[in-house]
């Protein structure tokens, strides 16, 4: 407050601190290199970045962008108007642009390739039953299909594919991405979806079948950004804007598999710079973070999310519980309420949050919270409910109030069982975090996506491994405070 008091009180001045730029990538490598080259961009000009990467599908980021959380992320026309602004028929550059621009997102020119979308077989598979093109699909009802998940959904995805081309297949199963290209190895399935600049095409050896009835709008890569970034930092938009028409499919396809090889990968930052390196002679501190860095920065950011969010359902679970016992009418409601939270699918809840409290952080907190709060409402309820009458009624003999019965004599006796819902929601908690990740909230998470997206299952490991062995220290940490917090009397007799 006294910051903005002593602002108000001088003469307007040009803002001193550089611009900050919240540029969003995609759940995909692609994307990631091609929000890296902004970032970079934006740094040469002297903005601090805060980068925002893998958050999951369109609709995520589309959101994240109308609601300000991200300035800037790529995109693809097709995908503008097959899903963005599906139903509007909306088709073309020109037609896309003058349709966004009245939501206040701009569009760039093309980027200067098509990632158009396709459908995969590995050539073995393909060239045994004599498959050329979507439409020889026909032939082969027994096919097992494995689609990622947007493409399952999208207006220009599986359910037009299929309608288009008359496809009788049975066997169609959402997969991840990046997963679907081990499953397509493993003969687990014989079709997916593919991106036609993913480097896994050359690398599995599959075959792009044709698609013979032009099913597939093309998708030029662009640029999304909010109008207000153009108003406010013009030559920094100018300097990203560096970037159209100057990647040939060629070269994305080459970056692709750089960042993706399995020998000698580089990281999407350094291969980003070294393409702005190539094309505009700009050299970029690119800084590789030692894998020790990068867990305790993991460690730091999954204790915030767990800690935070656990403290709080405390605070607000263990009085729940208290009113829940003395008054079981209102127990059902509260219970059936906190019920209710925990079928909901922890990612779409993330999502739903992402409106009203945008990326990162905030929104994997307080889902978190609300998914804390049932096993520490239940147990401090049937804790409190399950002390013995004659305790009761020795507390009351006593002439003791109620809120002394409560601190003194209730809550002492409860103290196991409710220890146990906590321990519960902790463990859950540091589980859950890990998908915090996807709505750019970081922790374990972050290098398990990595891993998915790189089929690397080291890196996946950097995540998993801390993540078990975190909920493992929580579990032994509250077995430990059961000695401190919980009556020796009650600890006797468990063990007796």
């Amino acid at each position: 407050m006294a910051l903005l008091v002593f602002a108000g009180c001088r003469p307007a001045e040009p803002a001193s601190l550089p611009l900050a730029l919240k540029v969003g990538s995609k759940k995909f490598t692609e994307s990631v290199i091609l929000a890296e080259m902004i970032a970079q961009l934006a740094e040469h000009k002297g903005a601090q970045i805060e980068r925002r990467h893998q958050l999951g599908g369109t609709q995520v980021l589309w959101k994240a962008l109308l609601e300000g959380a991200i300035d800037i992320y790529p995109e693809y026309t097709g995908t503008i108007s097959e899903e963005v602004l599906a139903g509007q028929n909306v088709h073309g550059e020109e037609q896309i642009r003058r349709a966004l621009a009245n939501k206040g997102i701009r569009v760039s020119r093309s980027l200067g390739f098509n990632d158009t979308y396709a459908i995969g077989m590995k050539e073995s598979k393909a060239s045994s039953l004599d498959i050329r093109k979507l439409s020889d699909l026909r032939l082969h009802p027994e096919l097992r299909f494995g689609l990622s998940n947007e493409f399952m959904k999208r207006g220009d995805g599986w359910p037009s594919l299929r309608d288009a081309y008359q496809l009788p297949q049975q066997f169609v199963r959402g997969l991840d991405h990046d997963l679907a290209y081990i499953a397509l190895e493993n003969d687990s399935i014989d079709a997916t979806d593919l991106y036609s600049t993913d480097a896994e095409i050359e690398y599995y050896h599959l075959r792009v079948l044709e698609d013979d009835l032009h099913h597939f709008p093309t998708y030029f890569a662009v640029l999304l950004f909010r109008d207000d970034l153009a108003a406010r930092a013009p030559e920094l938009v100018r300097a990203i804007l560096q970037l159209q028409g100057r990647i040939s499919e060629r070269e994305m396809t080459a970056m692709n598999a750089l960042a993706k090889r399995q020998q000698d990968r580089l990281p999407a930052t350094r291969v980003a710079a070294n393409f702005l390196a190539e094309t505009f002679g700009l050299s970029s501190s690119v800084q590789d973070i030692g894998a020790f860095a990068r867990f305790l920065r993991h460690t730091r950011e999954h204790l915030r999310l767990v800690i935070i969010s656990l403290c709080a359902a405390i605070l607000v679970a263990v009085p729940l519980g208290i009113l829940a016992a003395r008054w079981p009418a209102l127990g059902q409601v509260l219970l059936a309420a906190a019920g209710i939270m925990q079928t909901v699918p922890s990612l779409a809840l993330m999502v739903f949050l992402i409106p009203a409290l945008g990326l990162g952080g905030p929104p994997a907190i307080v889902a978190l919270f609300l998914y804390s709060l049932l096993p520490i409402l239940r147990n401090t309820c049937t804790g409190l409910r399950d002390i013995a009458p004659s305790i009761r009624e020795s507390a009351e003999a006593l002439g003791l109030p109620a809120m002394a019965r409560l601190r003194l004599v209730e809550l002492p006796m409860a103290s196991r069982t409710i220890l146990a819902g906590i321990k519960t929601s902790a463990v859950i908690n540091v589980g859950t975090a890990t998908l915090g990740a996807i709505i750019g909230a970081g922790g374990y998470g972050e290098p398990i996506l990595t891993g998915i997206m790189l089929n690397d299952y080291q890196e996946i490991l950097w995540g998993a491994g801390p993540a078990a062995g975190l909920a493992l220290l929580v579990q032994g940490l509250f077995e430990l405070a059961d000695r401190f917090l919980v009556p020796r009397g009650l600890r006797l007799q468990k063990q007796s």
